[in-house]
């Protein structure tokens, strides 16, 4: 399991990220979220005041943060010009504003690049939403994670701060549209990968049910 790797996918609220810590916590490997990463130069580029309806101005600062990913399942961290930003990329005005950075292609050609020499070390679980198709199309497993939209907004809100189920679920709504339609890397799902629907069950389930795949692929 060594240099395992296992693509985990899915919109928001799915049960990537507690399902892709559990499942990494099970085997041995290392964890990397890099919806977090998107989230980190969010923030950095709200906190700078920079305009992010303009896909130039977000641009031009694509590579000025510099970001550091612990990838220890029990304790994953997120630090942006060396400061903990673990907190303050969870929150609403970040979650409202993601898509719209996430969506850049000078963006997501240098987050990209760094989470693939992260997985190049090999064993390791990666969550986001271009895993399996466009980071590592090559990943031994890949798993697709679903919910219904009422399940993911439940789960979205238990994890951020200053929102509400209603609000989540029109938030998650519209990122749904923004992520699936845009022009670079939208949110799909691999051709290979495995669907999983988590509506109906818990954590625990939902990591016996992934290792049992990983026990079938690799």
């Amino acid at each position: 399991m060594t240099g395992l790797v296992v693509a985990m996918d899915g919109p928001s609220g799915s049960g990537k990220s507690s399902a892709s810590r559990g499942v990494a916590r099970a085997l041995g490997l290392r964890y990397l979220d890099t919806g977090a990463m998107y989230r980190a130069i969010t923030w950095w580029m709200l906190e700078r005041g920079v305009d992010l309806t303009d896909p130039a101005a977000i641009a031009a600062r694509a590579l000025d943060p510099v970001l550091s990913m612990g990838t220890d399942p029990d304790a994953p961290s997120v630090a942006v010009d060396g400061a903990d930003a673990a907190l303050a990329i969870r929150t609403s005005e970040v979650t409202a504003a993601v898509s719209a950075v996430s969506s850049v292609p000078e963006v997501r050609r240098r987050l990209v690049a760094e989470q693939r020499e992260v997985i190049g070390l090999g064993g390791i679980v990666v969550e986001g939403r271009d895993i399996g198709t466009v980071v590592t199309p090559d990943a031994p497993v890949k798993v697709y994670l679903t919910a219904s939209a009422d399940a993911r907004a439940l789960r979205r809100t238990a994890e951020l701060t200053g929102t509400t189920v209603e609000a989540q679920k029109a938030a998650m709504a519209r990122r749904d549209t923004l992520d699936s339609t845009r022009k670079t890397d939208p949110l799909a799902m691999a051709a290979d990968a495995v669907e999983l629907d988590t509506t109906a069950l818990n954590l625990e389930e939902v990591i016996a049910e992934v290792l049992r795949m990983i026990k079938e692929k690799a």
